[in-house]
């Protein structure tokens, strides 16, 4: 895949700096490059993505969906039950800075935070809300509810069988608790899985995580100052990102505990400005997200339609399953996994739960006010009941009209917000896939500088480059992850359950207290 990408980028380079019969050449090399890719991958990514027959919905979301279901029911709806105590944990108020780790609480919610808020978050809900209409929204939140119970097992796992060095650091995920809890239980194959999801880990960490990021950025700021050469924005945001990963974890936490903030406030500080301003308007909304979730509106089949484009927007949004939060959480400074388990919880809520339904209500309101398809903006048809597309209006671009008919100037602020997102997920997923690398090839100071040169030169790569199917590729090894991660959290949760079951009796007991900072 790095040969086919170099190829790629030359040949963008070349287009750039030649003659416009060069330029054609170039770009009919790049799609060569793209179609030799697809078909030496297209059955990997058709088979990750294939939906159940006779339906659109693809069995990788009903996978993670099921999941959360049944780790939701078998520790007793635990992300209701311990939510206040979540919270006084990320506040620090059972944290001891003497606990081995790296990293606190919040900045570990953080780092993982900014790892899965991003694009989808702006993108990714306009396109759910375009085609299931505005009950897919209800299904999205259904979705992230049960997420928080997947986060919870998958987290509390990794700090439980993490690696911890004399020179505190650590290494932590789904590689180290497959291949420790299994070993644990005396089930076979836990080396192998380990490997597998590790490998995984490393491709969606150069795809998905970093090129994809990479080049959505470029393509919004070339939208607001012109267009000009991809590689610019690579060679930049390379620089940026290569200054903070180089520093590990704690440099990359420190940066996360101030930019997922930020960007949250950015982005949800306009999305409330639009409500307030349509205060009149929010209850209409939800009654067009709850009609839309159980009758027929929508235009993907009515409640089914909705349902598959809510799960699928909470289940490429979050996260919840795939395995990879597990990774950031590891590095928290505590000496009860269980504790972490709780905090990450919290992810699901803020990402789909809270940011995901303002952008949601934010569409849903401004296609009411918006009726001249002059405007090129997505609007309500005539029964204002399904979402229709004008001039082909969508995903970023959507919800940048939406916000625009609210704000005129939001247009701007969401560039900034896309910008914030993209090297935010970059750094924490060059974090993923580095300890998914070391798993692989050991850990040391040479092998990680290795690695973090790699991630930078795909960053370039992403945004100079059209690699659609190396994409495809990448978010498909992302999912896989997924499979490999939930197929063993199943015989691990009964694990998770002693820790939670100790827990809950000393801290109800008494037994454990707040620190005294």
């Amino acid at each position: 895949m790095k040969n086919l990408s170099k190829i790629s980028l030359l040949a963008t380079l070349s287009a750039l700096v030649s003659s416009p019969l060069a330029a054609q050449e170039a770009m009919g090399i790049d799609e060569k490059v793209n179609q030799v890719f697809a078909n030496l991958t297209g059955p990997f990514v058709g088979l990750i993505f294939a939906p159940f027959p006779g339906t659109s919905f693809p069995w990788i979301v009903m996978w993670l969906v099921i999941a959360a279901t049944i780790f939701t029911l078998y520790f007793g709806f635990v992300q209701f039950r311990f939510f206040k105590h979540s919270i006084q944990l990320v506040k620090g108020d059972f944290s001891d800075p003497s606990d081995a780790g790296e990293v606190s609480h919040f900045q570990a919610l953080a780092t993982a935070l900014s790892g899965t808020v991003g694009l989808g978050n702006i993108a990714g809900v306009a396109v759910a809300v375009g085609i299931g209409g505005p009950g897919a929204t209800f299904w999205m939140i259904l979705a992230g509810l049960l997420g928080m119970a997947s986060k919870f097992t998958e987290c509390t796992l990794g700090v439980k069988y993490r690696n911890e060095y004399p020179d505190g650091t650590v290494s932590g995920g789904p590689m180290y608790y497959i291949s420790k809890g299994f070993n644990e239980l005396g089930l076979p194959g836990g080396k192998i899985l380990a490997v597998l999801f590790s490998v995984f880990c490393i491709l969606g960490a150069l795809g998905g995580g970093n090129m994809f990021q990479a080049n959505q950025a470029h393509a919004q700021i070339s939208g607001i100052v012109g267009d000009y050469p991809g590689w610019i924005t690579g060679i930049i945001f390379a620089g940026v990102v290569f200054a903070v990963i180089v520093g590990g974890i704690k440099s990359i936490a420190n940066v996360t505990e101030k930019v997922v903030p930020f960007m949250g406030i950015l982005y949800v500080g306009a999305a409330l400005i639009i409500l307030l301003v349509n205060y009149d308007q929010i209850g209409w909304a939800f009654g067009q997200i709850f009609a839309g979730a159980f009758t027929g509106l929508g235009v993907a089949g009515g409640m089914v339609g909705a349902l598959i484009q809510g799960f699928k927007r909470a289940a490429f949004s979050n996260e919840a399953g795939v395995g990879s939060a597990a990774i950031a959480h590891s590095a928290v400074k505590t000496k009860e996994p269980i504790t972490e388990g709780f905090v990450s919880l919290l992810e699901p809520l803020i990402d789909t739960v809270v940011i995901c339904t303002m952008t949601a209500l934010v569409i849903v309101i401004s296609q009411q006010l918006i009726i001249d398809p002059a405007t090129g903006n997505y609007m309500l048809n005539e029964a204002g009941s399904a979402i229709a597309t004008v001039d082909g209006n969508s995903g970023v671009s959507l919800t940048s009209a939406a916000f625009a008919s609210g704000i005129s100037w939001f247009p701007y602020v969401l560039a900034i917000a896309v910008v914030l997102f993209a090297f935010s997920t970059m750094i924490s997923w060059s974090y993923y896939g580095l300890k998914a690398w070391t798993y692989l090839f050991g850990e040391g100071k040479t092998s990680e500088l290795v690695f973090k040169i790699i991630f930078c030169i795909f960053i370039v790569i992403g945004a100079a480059a059209s690699l659609g199917p190396v994409i495809d590729f990448s978010d498909a090894a992302i999912f896989a992850m997924a499979v490999v991660n939930i197929f063993c959290l199943y015989f691990l949760m009964k694990l998770v359950k002693k820790e939670l079951q100790s827990y809950a009796a000393r801290l109800q007991s008494g037994e454990i207290k707040k620190f005294t900072h």
